[in-house]
Formats: structure tokens, sequence, C-alpha cells
């Protein structure tokens, strides 16, 4: 008998130590804000996959573990069924989530001067990895035009050759401009940098949420060649909202890179990976198929709602229609707004926490991210509070 889960129950997660709901005054000065902005979901896990955990909480012991055969297991069942790749276990390096993980990679594969590139508007972390680890950093800037973003490979090959690139850092799909990379541009950044002996860190946090019209062709499942030049990054944390346990799977095919990794990790003082953070890829690659087909498709109705609502009652703003993850990108310039009037509508006037364009790169600033993946009536709430101030200012 199948199950028909629930996504429209808003769970009140205040006084939780939660990141996206009590932080509001402490970061932004008002405890009055609706927060669409960090990548965390306002969804409870199904029940299925709480009851294994309080199996574990109920054993009442908490020690140093390490992963099994049963771990390999659940994540080879979850790749091959919704990816088409499997991994051996000796690829594997467990961190303690993907931003670790990245940072790690950065020191394992540079030294301070080399030169990294990305290709902004793309999660800020990846600069910062680079940034604060005294690397160079290089902008692919993505191409926008009609609403959609794509490479510019001319550019990307010529920035790393100009500046000596030694690392790449892939989003796919791409956070925030949601774009699910073809086959044809994955094989095509890869050759680049196989060209040129420059390694791909690949992140694949978002691969679960991909939509209607689009396939994810995931960089495991290139040829051979590809393989041996990747540090490929997935996680259940996007996924199951486990985020907080710290979940990650470092995979590295190439023995020589996985080697200089784990140097890298040991150097850290990172040794054994977080229990529970285990125990949620375990049980969540082997239970939460059917949870995950329901929950993208509440998601995807979700930005529905807001693309039809945007473009009823925001004529001036283009709204980035996502192929994959769950958020979703705004550009709001056409409003002739300051960056810093932007900032104050949407904090000050619609009371909104929305993460902006600006920590994506320079020349997005007139942007803002919001998080689709809540329940469809705080995704109301959030445009309604939008709209209002909008027409305070008779922008239209």
């Amino acid at each position: 008998m199948s199950v028909t889960y629930d996504f429209d129950t808003v769970i009140d997660r205040r006084g939780t130590d939660c990141l996206k709901y009590d932080f509001g005054m402490k970061r932004k000065g008002r405890d009055d804000l609706l927060p669409l902005w960090v990548a965390d979901m306002d969804f409870r896990l199904p029940d299925e996959i709480l009851a294994e955990f309080h199996k574990r909480i109920d054993h009442g012991i908490f020690g140093y573990s390490d992963p099994l055969d049963d771990y390999y297991a659940a994540l080879n069942r979850w790749f091959s069924g919704h990816f088409g790749y499997t991994v051996k276990p000796e690829w594997v390096t467990l961190g303690a989530g993907i931003v670790y993980g990245i940072f790690t990679a950065i020191h394992a594969y540079t030294q301070p001067g080399d030169a990294v590139m990305i290709s902004q508007p793309v999660y800020y972390p990846f600069c910062d990895s680079i940034v604060t680890n005294d690397r160079k950093l290089v902008n692919n800037q993505l191409h926008f035009e009609d609403g959609k973003y794509s490479f510019d490979f001319e550019d990307f090959e010529q920035k790393i050759i100009d500046n000596d690139v030694k690392v790449y850092i892939l989003c796919n799909p791409h956070n925030p401009v949601g774009r699910v990379w073809t086959k044809d541009e994955i094989t095509k950044v890869a050759d680049i940098c196989l060209k040129h002996g420059v390694i791909v860190m690949c992140d694949e946090i978002h691969a679960d949420f991909v939509y209607t019209g689009h396939q994810l062709t995931s960089y495991m499942t290139l040829p051979e060649k590809y393989l041996q030049n990747v540090c490929y990054f997935v996680s259940p944390g996007k996924t199951f909202n486990v985020a907080g346990l710290q979940p990650s799977n470092i995979i590295i095919p190439n023995e020589e890179l996985r080697k200089k990794y784990r140097r890298a990790n040991d150097q850290a003082g990172y040794s054994n990976a977080p229990i529970f953070g285990m125990l949620a890829t375990k049980v969540c690659y082997t239970l939460g198929d059917e949870w995950v087909r329901q929950l993208v498709a509440y998601i995807e109705k979700n930005i529905a709602w807001i693309e039809e609502f945007v473009r009823e009652n925001f004529p001036k703003a283009v709204f980035v229609k996502p192929e994959g993850t769950y958020l979703v990108w705004i550009d709001f310039s056409g409003y002739g707004f300051t960056d810093d009037e932007l900032e104050h509508l949407m904090l000050e006037e619609a009371k909104l926490w929305l993460d902006s364009g600006k920590i994506f790169g320079p020349e997005t600033a007139q942007f803002e991210r919001f998080n689709a993946a809540c329940p469809l009536v705080t995704v109301k709430q959030c445009f309604t509070q939008l709209k209002e101030a909008f027409d305070k200012h008779n922008k239209w």
C-alpha cells in the first residue's frame, strides 16, 4: 500500500537552535523575518526513516564508528538506481559535510598562490575556499541571456590557459541558477580540463532535485579517462535535509588523487565520520525513494506557483526557471532600485530573509535567491509580503 506523505503541514522550527529561523536577530537585527534563505528544507523526515534513528538512539552508546559493507551497499543502491553508476568502497572517503570536503581538496590539490576557477554566480563557499586559503580566484562568468544560463566555453578555456588554473569547481545542478548541465556540457567541461591538466572538483549535492523535461548526467557516468581526473562530492544532506548531521562522501577513483586528499584530510585531524551522518546515509538511501519522489513533485509545484505569481505580479522581474535544485533565482534589476535599496526593501519592508545575489558574485547583486522547499502556504506568504512591499513603491 502506497503512502502519501505530508508536505503541507507547517512545523515550528523556532527554539531548536535552527540556523534558518533562530538567528534573525543575531544576523539581521530583527526577529520578525520570514526566512527563505539557507538551502535547508522545512519538511519532516518520514516515520520509517525516523524509526531507524530512534532504534539507534535507544541503543544508547555513541562511540567512534566507521562504515561497514552495508554502508557502501546503501550508496550503490541509491547511485545505481537513481543515476546509473556504482563506486568501489576504496574510492570513498567520508567527511564532515561537503564544504569541509571542498576546503580539504583545495589544500590537497593546490598550493598558496595557485589559480582555482569557478563559474559565477555560484555557491559562495566555493569562492571562500579559494580566497581564505590564499589561492587565486579565477571566474568563468556564466552567460545569461533570455532568462537562461550557459557556459562561455571560449572564456572557460582561455582563463585556464592565461592563469595556469590547477582546479575547476563544478556545480551540478548549479546553485543558484538552477541549470542541470547537459551531457554535452559536462563532457565539454571534462574535455577542456583534462586537456590542460586541471583537476575537476564536482559537487552534485543537489543531484536528486531535477524537474520535468530534464535529466542529470552525473560526472560519475562519464568515461573512465574523466573519472581519473575528478574529486567528486555527494551527500544526502540536501535531499533528506540532514545537513546538520554532516554526512558526505568524497569519491576519488584515481589512487594518486585519493592519496593526496586523504593526506590533507589527515593533516586537518579528521578521522571518524559522525555516527548519525553515517546512519542517515544508510537509512535514507535505503528507505527514502518514494518520499523523495513525492518531495520533488511537491517542490516542482511550488516552483510553478512562484513562476506564475511572478509573471502576474512582477512584470519587470526575470524569473530564472530552475531545471534542478529547490532554489529559485529572480532578477529584480528592471525595477531601478540601487543594490542597497533592494536589500532594504527585502529585509525592512517585505520582512524577508533571503540570500542576496551579491554573495554569489559581483554581477548579480540585483538578484535574490528564494528557497522553495517549504509548505506552499509559506511560499505564498513570502511572495504576498514581497508584492505588498513593491506595491508601496509604485514601480509598475
